[in-house]
């Protein structure tokens, strides 16, 4: 496996779907990554307007919903799927649960969910954090054999992963990167250039 730095352009030459999911998964998380260790830590808890979703010291949160142990928690909003604006803070977070809970019930121990796990609103302990998830996410993907791919049920993280082959996880989780990703992209970039709402 290639490092976080380099992609490995050999993928792109395997005729597997396997060999095409790491692909977009190497570079993408490469793209990520080579952001991410450039991001301050204002730029980590900059809010695009205020009260934006983020990774609050649990006594400053005021969020409908919190998760996590310890004293950060990640914000969640009262509805399941209308986060609105995010912080960077909160993108790495969500990155790393998504992350952690389909690693963990793929490869690991069955055990992890999002409420389990520990967060930061401090981006070098968080970026580490997303960083050793997404290298053993890479690496049980690369240690795979290419015959379970297709394999339905190989990850148990939710009701839709046990009932789907393992390709379609992969390819979410992938997708999971390259939006969220591309989030952090432009909120770095906005905070580069002025902008403060």
């Amino acid at each position: 496996m290639a490092s976080t730095d380099e992609f490995d352009w050999s993928l792109t030459e395997i005729p597997t779907p396997r060999a095409a999911l790491r692909s977009q998964l190497e570079f993408s998380w490469m793209e990520l990554r080579r952001r991410l260790v450039s991001v301050t830590q204002d730029e980590f808890v900059w809010e695009p307007v205020p009260g934006a979703l983020s990774v609050r010291r649990r006594s400053e949160s005021v969020a409908a919903r919190t998760f996590g142990v310890g004293d950060w928690v990640v914000e969640w909003p009262e509805g399941p799927d209308s986060p609105g604006p995010r912080t960077v803070a909160w993108l790495v977070a969500h990155l790393t649960e998504v992350l952690t809970e389909r690693y963990d019930w793929t490869f690991g121990g069955h055990r992890l969910r999002r409420p389990d796990l520990s967060y930061s609103g401090e981006v070098g302990p968080a970026v580490t954090a997303l960083t050793r998830v997404a290298d053993a996410w890479r690496s049980g993907i690369a240690e795979l054999p290419d015959a379970e791919i297709f394999t339905v049920g190989l990850s148990q993280a939710t009701s839709i992963d046990a009932a789907a082959p393992f390709a379609q996880l992969v390819l979410h989780v992938n997708r999971e990167i390259i939006h969220h990703g591309s989030e952090i992209f432009t909120l770095t970039d906005l905070h580069r250039a002025g902008f403060r709402g």
